[in-house]
């Protein structure tokens, strides 16, 4: 038996294999209308295409499907990119850092629409339940949560894919091709089948945003890319650019290029290891440069600090602690830590490999004449002796008593 009531459901929905058995079983055991919400944040056509017509036709009562892509791109993206946020020396965070905007979306309609409960397809076992329920929690805390993954006698994506048979649900998975992803305008992920066991390698087969290192083009491409105050304004000079147009664009140059492939073995805030594949072939491109820019712009001790907070950053985000002071304050540092970072970098892209060409900013911090092996007047060396003396001071001291 069913935990709760619900009359009317607001459904988290994508159109793949979870969320589309979703609809029907919900009607099934809870008696409910179901209210599919499902945000265009960049997954491209061919996800959206008829999305509409598909939740209808398995059972929904009302389908909201919005464009999210600027909202994503300027909102969240871009806060992440000046953040420096990188998860376990790899993880751009492309799923994480979208699941809060799409929640929130989710909740906001629910409440709209006078829901009484709201549902998504996230697993028992993956990060992304606890993503959805905390922005439910900050949004809408008076709804009722349902998880059918923690409630089915379904167990493996065989059995999600023979009830979607049974319910004449059409779906693109097949027990021959049973890869999980999730795409955005950020990245895509991969996982599943022969990649849940980390021995194997990757084939190339399941790459689609990038093409391999060795098919990449022989000859290098230079991309530059300008920052206003840390937050990615212009590509190749040209400023006209939406912040979707931009990463769009810088997505097509790096995919083409080889950039933005990680295998990850990973740590779940559930508390186990996954390994997952991901492609974020404009975000990597957009990280590197920004740590050019900040490497000429911002002195020693704030970027190392900033350093440490972005490992704190990208775990709340990774653990889905968007919508909290906590982050809020984070960003209030980024913001301000990151009024000088404004100016250009040009890096080259040569298969798979990223390098930087130039970099420039008007609040450059680099002094020639003090960096330069050429002595000049800006630098007297005999100060390096006191500085040395004092440094080292305790050093000689701990010394002394070993004598």
């Amino acid at each position: 038996m069913s935990k709760i009531t619900a009359k009317k459901v607001a459904l988290a929905y994508s159109g793949g294999l979870d969320t589309s058995i979703i609809i029907p079983w919900l009607k099934e055991h809870y008696g409910c209308e179901v209210v599919a919400v499902c945000g265009d944040i960049g997954q491209g056509g061919e996800e959206l295409e008829g999305l509409k017509e598909k939740a209808l036709k398995t059972g929904a009562s009302e389908v909201y499907v919005e464009d999210m892509r600027e909202e994503f791109v300027s909102d969240y993206l871009w806060k992440l990119v000046r953040s420096g946020a990188v998860y376990e020396y790899k993880y751009l965070l492309g799923t994480s850092i979208a699941r809060p905007l799409l929640a929130k979306r989710q909740a906001e309609v629910a409440l709209a629409t006078g829901c009484d409960a709201l549902a998504h397809g996230c697993t028992g076992k993956g990060n992304d339940q606890v993503r959805f329920e905390l922005t439910y929690k900050a949004i809408a805390p008076q709804l009722n949560v349902i998880a059918p993954w923690r409630e089915w006698d379904i167990v493996s994506r065989e059995d999600a894919i023979e009830y979607a048979k049974a319910h004449h649900v059409p779906i693109a998975q097949s027990t021959t091709k049973i890869y999980s992803r999730d795409r955005n305008i950020w990245h895509i992920s991969h996982e599943g089948g022969e990649l849940e066991d980390p021995a194997n390698a990757a084939p190339e087969h399941i790459w689609m945003l990038t093409k391999s290192p060795a098919d990449a083009s022989n000859r290098p491409a230079e991309v530059t890319v300008g920052f206003e105050h840390g937050m990615p304004v212009s590509l190749n000079g040209q400023r006209r650019l939406s912040g979707v147009g931009l990463l769009e664009e810088l997505n097509q140059i790096g995919g083409d290029n080889g950039i933005g492939r990680i295998d990850l073995v990973e740590n779940r805030f559930v508390g186990m290891k996954s390994r997952g594949c991901y492609e974020t072939p404009g975000g990597t491109i957009l990280m590197a440069a920004i740590r050019e820019l900040e490497a000429l712009t911002l002195d020693g001790r704030t970027m190392h600090y900033k350093q440490k907070l972005a490992l704190d950053y990208a775990e709340m985000v990774y653990n889905g602690l968007w919508f909290t002071p906590l982050r809020e304050s984070l960003d209030a540092f980024f913001e301000e830590v990151s009024k000088p970072v404004t100016g250009e970098v040009t890096l080259q892209l040569f298969k798979g490999n990223i390098e930087p060409v130039s970099r420039r900013s008007r609040n450059s911090l680099y002094n020639l004449d003090i960096a330069s092996f050429t002595m000049g007047t800006s630098y007297d060396q005999k100060d390096a002796l006191g500085f040395i003396n004092l440094v080292g001071l305790p050093i000689k001291v701990r010394a002394s008593l070993k004598n």
